[in-house]
């Protein structure tokens, strides 16, 4: 098969011939017909992001394919049958505290990094092995639909936050980073879930307009100005009270960013961290103890999301509620993977899509309208 390979960071990919994966019992073969290239992979790949990714590996993180043959233990898979390939990969061993590697992507701990070293390579080829708990039957789709479809692996964070604080219809969210890919996508996975108002604050006015043209009234807008008093009143004057904050912030927002919105929160309301506010160093998020306390605020961290959340993700979309049309989708052969890693770089905003697509015939992958 050609894959794409990862020498060293800092250095160029390159594309190799490598060998077929073999499976074994517990695992699924993947032909892979679209990969998403996700914004920051230029900081993964060149070293900035500091994430655990022994090289040289085959990267990617996530895929759309085709299954093309499954373990003895497989009972419902079938050769032929349209998936979504989750990256989060977890040990077996240890059903209360799982170790956790994103394959072909990071790890978390030395749990993760012993997962990693033989959940090693990810989707950036012709063929991706994974565990069978990790495909998920996504239903017939044209092969020129698989690019859009690789817009539920940015979909499926923050709906893995919003289920870990279960919430409800007609609740009232803020997102914080509404502007960025992650949280844009957080504004749509909340409406569909039934939201009865996203407040969306940010700075960038053109993407809280746009936010606003998509989805209409029940999305409330807020540009930030930088002053923690005047922001924190502007987020509070949203339609009733803030009943949850699910925070997707990048690792070079400044912490007091993220703590204002945090404090917006109902008495009794709840909390989600899945951002990367501290990653990079800088300061702590230092939530007040008091106000925790009296409040009675649940505060949660989330990476990814649960198994469960992949069928609940696809019922959204197939049930019409979440319109993946909404993404812009921009498709790339192998060959062309730099190209393709500058590209998501530059274009990482709300709603786009940049795809690497394995013998792509022309136009495979593209999104059926633009947004």
């Amino acid at each position: 098969m050609q894959a794409v390979v990862l020498k060293a960071f800092g250095e160029p990919l390159a594309i190799e011939d490598a060998p077929d994966p073999v499976i074994g019992t517990g695992e699924v073969l993947v032909e892979v017909a679209a990969a998403p290239v996700l914004s920051y992979a230029d900081e993964v790949f060149g070293g900035a992001r500091n994430y655990i990714l022994p090289t040289p590996c085959i990267p990617g993180c996530s895929a759309i394919g085709r299954v093309r043959a499954v373990g003895p233990d497989a009972t419902k898979l079938q050769p032929g049958d349209w998936v979504f390939v989750d990256p989060t990969v977890r040990s077996r061993d240890d059903v209360l505290m799982p170790d956790i590697t994103l394959q072909g992507w990071s790890a978390r701990g030395e749990g993760g990094r012993k997962l990693q070293r033989y959940h090693h390579d990810g989707p950036f080829a012709d063929l991706v092995r994974a565990p069978t708990e990790n495909v998920f039957p996504i239903g017939a789709i044209a092969p020129e639909e698989a690019g859009t479809w690789c817009a539920i692996n940015t979909l499926l964070v923050p709906y893995g936050g919003l289920l870990a604080i279960g919430l409800q219809a007609g609740e009232t969210l803020l997102v914080s980073g509404a502007t960025g890919n992650f949280g844009s996508a957080a504004v749509a996975t909340a409406l569909a879930m039934g939201a009865r108002c996203v407040v969306a604050p940010g700075r960038n006015e053109a993407v809280l307009a746009d936010l606003r043209r998509r989805f209409g009234p029940r999305v409330a807008p807020v540009r930030l100005t930088g002053d923690a008093t005047i922001d924190g009143a502007a987020m509070q004057a949203a339609p009733g009270p803030i009943d949850a904050v699910l925070d997707l912030m990048p690792p070079e927002v400044d912490a007091t960013v993220v703590r204002t919105a945090v404090m917006t929160v109902r008495p009794y309301g709840r909390v989600v961290l899945m951002g990367g506010v501290g990653m990079l160093g800088g300061s702590d998020l230092a939530l007040p103890y008091p106000w925790l306390m009296r409040n009675l605020i649940t505060v949660r961290g989330q990476w990814m999301c649960s198994r469960e959340a992949v069928p609940g993700m696809v019922g959204l979309v197939r049930s019409g509620l979440l319109d993946l049309g909404q993404y812009a989708v921009t498709p790339f052969p192998l060959a062309e993977v730099n190209a393709a890693v500058a590209h998501a770089a530059a274009h990482g905003g709300p709603f786009r899509l940049t795809v690497l697509c394995p013998e792509r015939s022309e136009g495979r992958g593209q999104s059926a309208r633009a947004a």
